[in-house]
């Protein structure tokens, strides 16, 4: 059962992680069109930059005034906390069945 779950959690992580691919990158092409100061500030390649997500997920993207760069960035953040939270329970569940 465990190893069920475990993998129910994979599935969950990878649900996650294309609904990540989907809006991070329209977030960023948004502030690419819209916001140039910022989109410099996260770097070149801000994709997958530990500083970029780490901005994404500690919600400092809520600093922007722009509502349709917002909405777009909050589904995003919402994707990566569940990709990681269900890789993180994957890993929990995978080293439970072995114990």
């Amino acid at each position: 059962m465990t190893l069920f779950l475990a993998l129910v959690f994979v599935g969950v992580a990878i649900g996650g992680g294309c609904a990540f691919a989907i809006f991070w990158p329209l977030s960023l092409v948004h502030l690419r069109e819209r916001d140039p100061a910022l989109r410099a500030r996260l770097g070149e390649h801000a994709f997958l930059s530990p500083a970029a997500l780490r901005w994404l997920l500690s919600g400092g993207y809520r600093e922007v005034p722009d509502r349709s760069f917002t909405g777009l960035a909050t589904p995003a953040r919402i994707a990566l906390a569940v990709t990681l939270c269900g890789l993180a329970l994957a890993a929990a569940m995978a080293l439970w069945a072995l114990v």
